[in-house]
């Protein structure tokens, strides 16, 4: 019997018929650490699973990838679940992953981290972000399913406390793959048209794939987009989304986020009733004061008579007239009596008082007083003033003073001429 020679191509699909026959092979679960993974361009992921014994290739095509929660990596362990079959071009057995989960924990709380932490690193949960809430809103818009009960527990404490402010519900999806678009339409269409002041979005409590449209990253940055403040109500206090560190501020259930969204208006009336009584308050002790203040001005003797306090003025001025009068008269008395004796001595120094007493005052023809009678020649006149009147005289004889030592004679004299 000739024995039959197979082609490369054959022997591939023989072995790949037998594997493929083996009902193990055909639904397996393989436990195993990620290497060498790449994602191309086509939507295919290749990768290594191994372990410290061996290592196995893999490979998940672009269908069954969508449906992971989370993002391959290095190094991460993982459960692949698919069937072993041979790529017959090559000859080489690999597994033909439908489903990848993470060793250990659940694929969405794994995803959670992942987008967590990649948003956390471009900056979405800063808080220098979050805008403030408004105090007093005109319009509430409330983004969440309109057959939950949590939109009627909104509406009803909204109406409650703050019946000023308008509500605006615009219903989506909080479930299910169509949900995260829903959410953020609503978001950008409150956000285009200012239809509030203020966005609430959430929904009731629910395990992690029911309040995964909360994890959404596109949701995620349709809040960190919007310019209105907006409020994250998901689920019960223990449920943390994405959604609720990317948000203004994060309310515990959607009940407390209507309490957060609105104030209270019996406490506001309480406070502003407060305010009033304490207003009254002061303004009635300010009256008190300025009546007290009245009744003393009126007590005041200025107000009873206007022309006291002039009449007291007058005599303050007549008075510090008088003191000043008398400082004056002391500080001119001295100098009065020094002025005294110096016209004393001067009048006592007169040569009228010379004069008085029968003296005569003798002058030239040029008014210099004549003091020898050597200085006048015989026959020049001089003239004698008197106590009372002058007289003109002419020389007709001289005299030297004896014992003078100036007993020289004029050379007329010397012709014995007297």
């Amino acid at each position: 019997m000739e024995q039959h020679v197979y082609q490369v191509s054959e022997v591939n699909l023989l072995i790949k018929g037998v594997l493929d026959s083996v009902p193990q092979l055909g639904n397996i679960y393989v436990r195993g650490e990620i290497s060498n993974y790449k994602l191309y361009p086509s939507g295919h992921h290749y990768f290594t699973l191994k372990d410290p014994e061996g290592a196995i290739r893999c490979v998940m095509f672009r269908g069954q990838a969508l449906r992971l929660r989370f993002r391959p990596e290095n190094g991460m362990k993982v459960i692949a679940l698919g069937r072993i079959s041979v790529y017959p071009r090559d000859g080489a057995y690999q597994l033909y992953c439908d489903a990848l989960s993470p060793d250990g924990v659940g694929d969405l709380h794994l995803a959670f981290e992942q987008l967590k932490d990649k948003l956390w690193r471009e900056g979405l949960f800063d808080e220098g972000h979050k805008k403030p809430l408004p105090r007093y809103p005109e319009t509430i818009a409330v983004i969440t399913s309109p057959a939950g009960a949590a939109v009627h527990d909104m509406i009803r404490i909204l109406r409650r406390r703050w019946p000023a402010a308008k509500v605006k519900l615009l219903p989506v999806r909080v479930q299910g793959t169509e949900a995260p678009a829903e959410i953020v339409g609503a978001i950008r269409y409150a956000c285009r048209h200012h239809v509030a002041d203020l966005i609430i979005t959430g929904r009731g409590g629910g395990s992690i794939e029911d309040l995964w449209a909360f994890n959404d990253e596109r949701v995620a940055r349709a809040i960190y987009d919007a310019d209105i403040p907006i409020i994250s109500a998901v689920g019960h206090e223990p449920d943390v989304t994405i959604a609720d560190f990317v948000a203004d501020a994060r309310a515990a259930t959607p009940s407390h986020a209507a309490e957060m969204a609105a104030p209270d208006q019996a406490e506001l009336l309480q406070r502003l009733g407060s305010l009033q009584s304490r207003l009254a308050q002061a303004e009635g002790r300010r009256l008190s004061l300025l009546r007290e203040r009245l009744a003393a001005l009126a007590a005041k003797r200025v107000l009873r008579d206007p022309m006291v306090p002039i009449q007291d003025k007058a005599l303050r001025l007549d008075r510090a007239q008088r003191d000043l009068l008398h400082a004056a008269q002391q500080r001119l008395a001295v100098p009065r009596q020094r002025l005294g004796e110096l016209a004393a001595g001067l009048d006592a120094m007169s040569p009228l008082k010379v004069l008085g007493r029968g003296f005569a005052m003798v002058t030239d023809g040029e008014g210099r007083v004549l003091r020898r009678a050597l200085d006048v020649p015989v026959g020049a006149q001089v003239t004698a003033a008197l106590a009372e009147g002058r007289l003109l005289c002419r020389v007709e004889d001289r005299e030297a003073q004896a014992g003078s030592d100036h007993t020289t004679e004029d050379p007329a004299a010397a012709g014995g001429e007297r």
